[in-house]
C-alpha cells in the first residue's frame, strides 16, 4: 500500500483513484467487472454524503480532467462495503494493513572506512542531482517580472515550441498583434499586465511574476516529461 499519502503521523488518507485501482484489482482477483470511474465516483458522493473530504480536479494525459477525492481510511471501508463480499473482505484487509510510516533513522558510520563509503556515495549522488541544482538556482536567482523570451531561456526552451505550449495549455493568447494571458492566470498573480499608447496606438505588455514562473516551470517540466 506504499501509495497511501501520510497527512500526519496517526492518520492516513488514499484517494479515489487508488482506492478504484484497489478494488478493481481485487474484482479480477474474483471475475468481476471492473467499476468505471465515473460509476465510482457517484458511489463516493452518495456514500459519503454530509462528510468532509477533500476534491480536486486532476488533468489526464488526453487532456480531459477528472474529479479525484482524498479519503480517509475510515471513508475507504464506507466506499467498499458495497462491493460482493468476497471483494469487500479482500479490500477491507488490506486496508487494515495500514499504518502510518516511521521515519527510518540511517545508521551511523561505524568506522572510518563507512564514513569514507558514505562520502563517496554523497558525493555520486550529488553530481547526478547537477542538472536539478542549476536549474533550481537558475529559478531562484529569477526574481521581478520576466517576459516571455526571458522565461523560455530561463527554461532553456525552443520559443515556438514554448508558445505552442501556452496556447494550447489556456495559459496565454493572441490579442492584436500580441500575445496576453487568459483572466484565470492573472487573477491568480502568474501575470502583470501593463497597458500604454505609442503613436496612436494603444498596447499592452504581459509579463510573468515569480508566481507565474514557478508554475509554468512546473507545468513545462511535466509537459517535456510526458513527451
Amino acid at each position: 500500500m506504499q501509495d497511501l499519502m501520510v497527512t500526519n503521523q496517526d492518520s492516513l488518507t488514499m484517494t479515489s483513484t487508488q482506492l478504484l485501482s484497489l478494488v478493481n484489482s481485487k474484482r479480477e482477483e474474483f471475475s468481476e467487472n471492473p467499476v468505471r470511474l465515473n460509476q465510482f465516483n457517484d458511489r463516493i458522493i452518495d456514500e459519503l454524503e454530509g462528510d468532509d473530504y477533500k476534491t480536486f480536479v486532476v488533468e489526464n494525459p488526453n487532456k480531459t480532467t477528472s474529479t479525484v477525492y482524498e479519503l480517509t481510511i475510515d471513508q475507504c471501508m464506507l466506499v467498499s462495503m458495497r462491493e460482493s463480499k468476497s471483494v469487500r473482505k479482500s479490500v477491507l484487509a488490506m486496508l487494515n494493513k495500514t499504518k502510518p510510516v516511521q521515519p527510518v533513522q540511517p545508521a551511523l558510520p561505524q568506522n572510518y572506512l563507512e564514513a569514507l563509503e558514505h562520502l563517496v556515495i554523497k558525493e555520486k549522488q550529488l553530481i547526478e542531482q547537477a542538472p536539478k541544482v542549476e536549474f533550481v538556482n537558475r529559478f531562484i536567482e529569477s526574481t521581478g517580472n520576466k517576459s516571455f523570451r526571458q522565461v523560455a531561456k530561463l527554461l532553456k526552451a525552443n520559443e515556438r515550441e514554448f508558445r505552442a505550449f501556452l496556447y494550447e495549455s489556456k495559459v496565454m493568447y493572441q490579442l492584436g498583434g500580441g500575445w496576453t494571458a487568459h483572466a484565470n492566470h492573472i487573477d491568480a498573480g502568474r501575470f502583470y499586465v501593463t497597458g500604454g499608447e505609442a503613436n496612436g496606438h494603444a498596447y499592452t505588455t504581459c509579463k510573468f511574476t515569480p508566481k507565474g514562473i514557478e508554475y509554468i516551470a512546473g507545468k513545462w517540466i511535466s509537459h517535456k516529461e510526458v513527451k
